[in-house]
């Protein structure tokens, strides 16, 4: 369903690799650790939080519920502020009415706002396929395109490259794009941050049409949402004559009033403020029609599913779609901490990633197959989510999809898979555990001999299991079992 790094290798093999770069585990490592911390001071600033993320998951459950009543409400609000409102079933459609879009300007540029949506159907490399230069103005989203390279964290795209790697991709790619990095250029922050406003701001001043994404769509009143921290937002979303938004259905809330929940909840989460630097709202074009060159002259909104509705009809899944693209998840995450973002092999890194991407895009393939198990299950990713996704569950759930197969909704058909290579002792063993449970005589009888075999046991296993005993120690058997133990200190149970 989306193009992004498909073709990667499974997430094993991608994070035995990242973990090797001794460089990127240390930048990993400082960034998490560093806005975790300050998340978890800006949110414990907050009494009722365990209230505003129950509210949080109220909100977004009851829009999945009516999903197809508030975008419908939604359309026509748009449409009656003067927007255009285009529904996009998977990326090849909405790459391509974006890119017929920007033809009808003229233009052959456009400056884009940090979006999530359009990296996932690539929408930059459609363009460029069709002669657009797109030219990405979030800082990090900069620095990955100029270092091409690929987004490894969702708030910071940038996370693994440190001060010294972004001064060097300034000094080289950055005349190539546009105005050349000053000479010297120096890896201080200030020093960087003002080259990238100089050369960014002759692209905001001559550019005629912007892309954008949106962090919410309110349906009663027709307004796109954007969060964002630099001022790059409010650039494209003012100058330009011609704003495209390419936003996930699933970014829709009901009410103007619901975003108060989240004006508090997201901002927190993400870069651990108290409040967004810059909140961005519209409703369809500017203040008198985009006529006197105050806002756009003309608004389209694509409407993205590209496997959102399949991902809604699995009652365990859907819940993925409450996400707020905040990363919390990313920066507690031992997993993440370690491989790094790259090696989930989707714009959507990270537990979240792990949960998303096989929805969006199915487990057919082997990167897509592996991601469920990228995971400790430690549950930490669930006690920060601000909208109470539970993710431990929903990779169980995905991972007895994987190994078991069977039925899933693809395309708005109900279909059965089959399980996915590589998981025959998986199912071997889950039979004969399930036999084995079923009978307890059995049960107790193979427990009494591990017990009485214990000096016996393995250094290390044979088989599939050789892979789990190259880096864990068996752990050692008891001298009797649990049920035993019982039944000598508490007599026989009944």
């Amino acid at each position: 369903m989306t193009r992004t790094d498909l073709g990667m290798p499974a997430f094993p093999e991608a994070a035995r690799e990242a973990v090797r770069d001794g460089v990127l585990r240390a930048n990993l490592r400082h960034a998490t650790h560093t806005i975790r911390d300050k998340r978890a001071r800006a949110v414990a600033e907050l009494a009722d939080w365990d209230r505003l993320r129950a509210a949080g998951k109220a909100v977004k459950d009851h829009t999945l519920r009516h999903l197809d009543r508030y975008l419908l409400q939604l359309e026509a609000a748009v449409t009656a502020a003067g927007g255009t409102v285009h529904w996009a079933v998977d990326a090849d459609e909405a790459n391509r009415i974006v890119t017929e879009l920007v033809r009808a300007t003229g233009e052959r540029e456009v400056v884009k706002v940090k979006s999530m949506a359009t990296q996932e159907i690539g929408l930059n490399e459609a363009l460029e396929a069709a002669g657009i230069t797109a030219c990405e103005t979030d800082l990090a989203e900069l620095i990955v395109q100029l270092g091409h390279d690929r987004p490894s964290h969702i708030l910071v795209p940038a996370i693994h490259r440190n001060r010294a790697e972004i001064r060097d991709i300034f000094r080289t790619e950055m005349g190539r794009w546009g105005r050349p990095a000053p000479d010297p250029l120096g890896d201080d922050p200030r020093e960087l941050a003002e080259a990238a406003r100089l050369h960014l701001r002759e692209k905001f001043l001559r550019a005629r049409v912007a892309v954008s994404g949106a962090n919410f769509m309110v349906a009663e009143t027709g307004t796109m949402v954007v969060f964002e921290s630099e001022g790059n937002g409010r650039m494209c979303l003012t100058l330009p004559e011609t704003l495209i938004s390419v936003v996930g259905i699933e970014k829709v809330v009901p009410t103007f009033r619901d975003l108060e929940i989240f004006l508090q909840t997201l901002p927190r989460s993400s870069t651990a403020e108290r409040m967004n630097p810059y909140t961005t709202m519209w409703t369809g074009l500017g203040p008198s029609g985009g006529a006197d060159g105050d806002g756009p002259s003309a608004f389209h909104l694509v409407l993205l599913d590209n496997g959102r509705t399949d991902t809604l009809a699995d009652e365990t899944g859907r819940q993925a779609l409450r996400c707020i693209r905040c990363s919390a998840c990313l920066n507690v995450c031992p997993v993440y901490e370690r491989a790094g973002g790259h090696a989930y092999g989707s714009v959507y890194p990270g537990p979240i990633g792990a949960v998303l991407s096989p929805q969006l895009r199915g487990t057919g393939s082997e990167i897509d197959a592996s991601l469920p198990y990228a995971s400790t299950l430690c549950g930490a990713c669930y006690d920060v989510c601000p909208v109470a996704i539970d993710i431990p569950e929903i990779l169980v759930h995905l991972r007895e999809r994987v190994a078991q197969g069977g039925p899933v909704t693809r395309h708005g058909i109900r279909v059965r898979i089959r399980p996915a290579h590589g998981h025959t002792a998986e199912r071997a063993a889950v039979r004969a555990a399930r036999l084995l449970l079923d009978r307890p005589g059995a049960l107790r009888a193979g427990e009494r001999l591990l017990a009485r075999a214990r000096r016996l046991a393995p250094r290390r296993l044979p088989g599939p299991g050789a892979a789990w005993t190259d880096t864990r120690e068996l752990p050692s058997v008891p001298a009797e079992s649990f049920r035993d133990w019982w039944t000598r200190e508490r007599g026989t149970p009944q």
